[in-house]
């Protein structure tokens, strides 16, 4: 039975766990919606699929899907990926889903976030975001996992943890107005030890341009092992981002994390800005329950928004020049695992995310 706890995670002895920690699965969402996905989600589908197939080389996956779309996604993923039937109002699994904890006992729990579509009525992407605030939960109760309801609106697209302590984050998510400005930096950095059972929280002012999340992290720069990051970088002062991973490395380069440690910092050349074709914006049905996206709008691309299963990497490619560098760079930094690079992510990118936007990632249980 899951039990909703009403005690603090990091009281119990439970942790956030790194990115680069052993999994016990992965879940996903399944594209549909067409206000947010051209042409009736039919090309971002193709691409869910690709994706779905690598990770499963990996790690066990579970793709959950609309009762109009399920028979179709059961259709067109292979056999041994999962389907399930959810009411979900969009598929951004990583910022809706639960953050997953572990303990030293083999006990595994998990975090449900409040979530309002990356800034409700002010701001957000869509509307409604009901059925999205409730994946958490039912991912938990599926897996019969006891469930803590965090008083806080986060994403864990926002956040990255290194599994020893250390939280890395944004004020502009964070700290916006349409998240807990209200609160206060103080209260919200005491939410986030308390309930990721972390120590120390790195703040850095602001993601990257162009992310409709409102600066999330993942864009920008992750955890590869404690005390290790990679982060987003251009040597062109010219790009629109050479401003905000300047400010990041100054942050960086003199924090310490949980342990005290001084962090390594790898740098990885990002791809170029991309914009949305006149095509594309005509793909997309038009209303008010989502944001517009017309011919120009510019577009966050990067190689960061990764995921890391148990013996793979699957990392967006854009046809970019700098496609084959991140690989390299990625392949050094995690020499047990096989890189895949999935190409036409760019159909997801036009929903507002990427590889890590659309899978949450569920942890293994460990002993120590």
């Amino acid at each position: 039975m899951a039990r909703t706890l009403s005690t603090l995670p990091r009281n119990d002895g439970f942790r956030c766990p790194g990115e680069f920690e052993a999994k016990a699965g992965c879940w996903l969402g399944w594209p549909e919606r067409p206000d947010v996905w051209r042409n009736g989600g039919k090309p971002a589908q193709k691409v869910w699929v690709e994706i779905a197939t690598a990770i499963a080389e990996s790690d066990p996956v579970t793709v959950c899907a609309s009762s109009r779309q399920y028979a179709n996604a059961r259709a067109m993923l292979p056999p041994h990926v999962r389907v399930l039937e959810m009411t979900v109002n969009d598929s951004w699994f990583r910022d809706s889903g639960p953050a997953w904890l572990l303990n030293n006992q083999g006990e595994v729990r998990g975090v449900d976030f409040q979530f309002n579509a990356y800034g409700g009525l002010n701001g957000g992407i869509y509307f409604p975001w009901d059925k999205d605030d409730q994946i958490a939960q039912k991912i938990l109760e599926a897996e019969r996992t006891d469930r803590y309801r965090a008083p806080i609106i986060a994403e864990m697209g926002g956040i990255q943890c290194d599994g020893e302590g250390t939280v890395l984050t944004t004020e502009q998510c964070l700290l916006n107005v349409n998240r807990n400005a209200p609160m206060g930096k103080e209260a919200v950095t005491q939410h986030l030890l308390d309930y990721l059972g972390a120590s120390e929280v790195i703040w850095l002012p602001r993601g990257c341009k162009f992310d409709e999340t409102d600066g999330h992290i993942d864009d920008l720069a992750c955890f590869v092992s404690p005390g290790e990051l990679v982060m987003q970088w251009t040597d062109d002062p010219a790009d629109p981002q050479f401003e905000i991973y300047q400010e990041a490395w100054a942050i960086l380069s003199q924090a310490t994390d949980a342990k005290g440690r001084r962090l390594k910092i790898h740098k990885m050349q990002a791809p170029a800005v991309l914009e949305w074709t006149g095509e594309e914006a005509a793909g997309l049905d038009h209303g008010d329950a989502a944001m517009a996206r017309v011919a120009g709008t510019r577009i966050c691309a990067s190689y960061i928004n990764y995921y890391v299963g148990n013996s793979v990497v699957v990392v967006p490619e854009f046809g970019d020049p700098n496609d084959l560098p991140a690989q390299r760079l990625l392949a050094a930094l995690f020499p047990k695992h096989r890189i895949i690079g999935i190409p036409n992510t760019r159909e997801i990118l036009l929903g507002g995310g990427n590889i890590a936007c659309i899978t949450s990632p569920q942890y293994a249980a460990q002993l120590r």
